[in-house]
């Protein structure tokens, strides 16, 4: 279950990570709200996970689904590039992910 929670947790940071890009800078109200709602459900699940996941693979792996799910939202909503080094340097991180997932004895 700490699996799940730890993906739940990683999804609902790309959520705030948007709207953190949608509240302008903290000038609009109802983005910075549901900003501050997923955050502390992103938290909340985190800390799930690490009731029994390793913090350096929980934390690491919670940052890398953020990092590669705002860099597929950025470019997929947001219009962001898509060039040949930014793929590449997301792909890295997406190894690194697999790679500890893989590694872990949980």
């Amino acid at each position: 279950m700490a699996w799940v929670y730890l993906f739940a947790a990683g999804v609902l940071e790309v959520v705030w990570a948007f709207l953190m890009k949608a509240s302008a800078g903290f000038t609009r109200p109802w983005p910075m709200a549901g900003m501050v709602v997923f955050m502390i459900g992103s938290f909340g699940l985190l800390s799930l996970s690490m009731r029994t996941l390793p913090l350096g693979t929980a934390y690491a792996i919670w940052t890398g689904i953020g990092a590669v799910g705002a860099f597929a939202v950025g470019a997929l909503v947001l219009g962001e590039p898509l060039t040949p080094l930014r793929i590449a340097g997301v792909g890295l991180v997406a190894s690194g992910l697999i790679v500890l997932k893989l590694a872990s004895s949980h």
